[in-house]
């Protein structure tokens, strides 16, 4: 073939034209993929968003989830658990076969976890499951051989580092702003610990739940409870609703996740017991406490004080008392469960779909 300055001309004329010709089909076919991986971007985040708390609170929720139940018509109260206090103030306690809290350590619940780790992989990965797949494989043996100090009710994660009480620095940006927000929770508290009772009967303001105590009395004001939001407290405390939403670490999407004001009269004392994993920490910010106000985990005692936060495993023995006289006042923290700062962003997401609230 002859190569002249004519030919390359040709050449690339006709290059140019079929181009031209394929240019609709390319650019179909681009938008056709582009529109593929929005789609699957959508479904990915509705299952596994970002901001988890953002837009939870539209409606109330008037059905049994993972143990909660709110609304005006709670019933099904269970038998020696102070059923006539609670039925006055709107809550019931968890009869539920789906709370795992409620559900007895067995081969039941084994193979339901075991299960939904499962259909997690296959939707999802096996990547980063070690430990997750370790400790649902064998959770049966580490709750039972679990020493007594430290002894999970539901899910124990092995390999985790355990102390009943963790530094600050555990969770530095979560505990930080939530002692920034300190005057902002005290004042919320106040707005809904201070209102009239919720029935003639009652001895609490609205969406208060009283909590079984040998003497004393213990109550909560749940914005969370067990993953689940409720939305006319979250709607009566705007403030501590957008603080949880600011938390990086909250645990918002599954059934070890709490929010709440706890409120402890004198005399009162929460007797020894253990949370349901050691996958989180709790954190108690201190509003008001009184002298002669007590915390024990693990054999390890600590004082609250107000304007700080305590990190605890609770996963640990603990117990919390509050000895002082009736002129001290209650001892009142503001109470949020945060992820163990050792457990993988692949482990939270997978925990987060197999303890999803109502599995």
């Amino acid at each position: 073939m002859e190569w002249s300055l004519g030919r390359v001309r040709e050449l690339v004329a006709d290059g140019m034209q079929s181009i031209r010709d394929c240019e609709g089909s390319a650019v179909g076919t681009a938008a056709c993929l582009l529109l593929l991986f929005l789609w699957y971007c959508y479904r990915v985040g509705r299952e596994h968003g970002s901001s988890p708390l953002r837009g939870r609170c539209g409606t109330e929720p008037v059905h049994l989830r993972a143990g909660v139940l709110s609304g005006s018509k709670a019933v099904g109260v269970a038998k020696g658990r102070q059923g006539s206090l609670d039925e006055q103030n709107g809550l019931a306690y968890c009869q539920s076969a789906e709370c795992f809290r409620c559900t007895a350590a067995g081969e039941g619940l084994n193979q339901r976890l075991y299960h939904s780790l499962q259909d997690y992989a296959k939707r999802y990965t096996w990547s980063g499951m070690g430990r997750v797949h370790k400790g649902v494989r064998d959770q049966g043996r580490y709750l039972s051989s679990r020493p007594s100090i430290q002894r999970p009710e539901v899910f124990f994660l092995p390999d985790l580092p355990s102390a009943p009480f963790f530094s600050r620095d555990a969770q530095k940006h979560d505990v930080e702003l939530l002692e920034r927000s300190f005057p902002a929770l005290l004042a919320e508290f106040g707005n809904v610990y201070n209102q009239p009772p919720a029935r003639s009967g009652s001895s609490l303001p609205p969406g208060w739940k009283v909590n079984t105590t040998p003497h004393g009395q213990w109550w909560t004001y749940y914005l969370v409870n067990q993953g689940t939001p409720l939305a006319l407290n979250a709607r009566r405390c705007p403030r501590a609703w957008r603080v949880l939403g600011q938390l990086r670490t909250f645990i918002a999407n599954n059934v070890f996740g709490n929010a709440c004001f706890s409120v402890l009269t004198p005399g009162a004392l929460i007797t020894e017991h253990y949370g349901p994993t050691n996958v989180r920490l709790r954190c108690h910010l201190g509003l008001r406490v009184p002298s002669a106000c007590e915390l024990v985990v693990g054999g390890e005692p600590q004082c609250w004080s107000e304007g700080s936060c305590l990190l605890f495993d609770d996963s640990f023995l603990h117990k919390a008392f509050h000895e002082g006289s009736p002129e001290d006042g209650p001892r009142v923290v503001f109470m949020v469960d945060l992820w163990h700062p050792n457990v993988a962003a692949a482990e939270r997401q997978a925990l987060d779909y197999i303890f999803t609230p109502g599995r």
